[in-house]
């Protein structure tokens, strides 16, 4: 008899392991995906800082950079675009786009020395590297959450609860196609 009641036993100690084991992993899956909606929310804030930042930037150079009207356009429907965005991919979308516009806008104030030589100019220039340095280490936050998230998704025997409960994969934030090329901004030449 004792025999059958270890096996009864092993039998229930079992049972309650797989019963309790898929809680663990929702608990899991719950956790990381507050930690990345609350990590996604730190890269919006950046992202909206420097959409703050954007129209004081343009209203700046195109006082002395008439004749830059598409950059500045590209700007403002890309400021539009982040404004107006719903999704991460939209969000991740818009902001790679708002990106590759001021650094064109970069390359466009090598021409002005001037503007170089403005004391709001360079404030605004100080603020907005803070803010895109801030931005580059909240979105490498956001893609490690990401990809711990990910990493569980696809693992055995979480890959089981995330198949019966729905949790979906989260996309990482790439950088644009455009941000492996180097913009080349000379700010040596002399002043006129």
């Amino acid at each position: 008899m004792s025999r059958q009641l270890r096996r009864v036993g092993a039998l229930i100690a079992l049972t309650l392991v797989a019963a309790t084991a898929p809680g663990c992993s929702y608990n899991r899956f719950v956790a990381q995906e507050e930690a990345i909606r609350t990590q996604w929310a730190q890269v919006e804030n950046q992202l909206q800082r420097r959409n703050d930042l954007v129209p004081n930037l343009v209203e700046t150079t195109k006082g002395v950079a008439q004749q830059e009207r598409d950059v500045f356009g590209q700007i403002a429907e890309s400021r539009a675009r982040l404004s107006g965005a719903q999704t991460p991919a939209q969000v991740m979308q818009a902001a790679n786009a708002q990106s590759a516009a001021l650094a064109r806008l970069l390359v466009i104030v090598e021409n002005y020395p001037q503007l170089r030589s403005s004391e709001t100019f360079n404030r605004l220039m100080d603020e907005l590297a803070g803010t895109e340095n801030r931005l580059a280490v909240e979105r490498m936050r956001y893609n490690e959450r990401v990809q711990e998230y990910n990493t569980l998704r696809r693992q055995f025997p979480s890959n089981i609860t995330a198949g019966i409960f729905g949790f979906r994969e989260y996309p990482v934030f790439n950088a644009p196609p455009e941000a492996e090329r180097v913009p080349r901004v000379d700010f040596s030449r002399p002043s006129s």
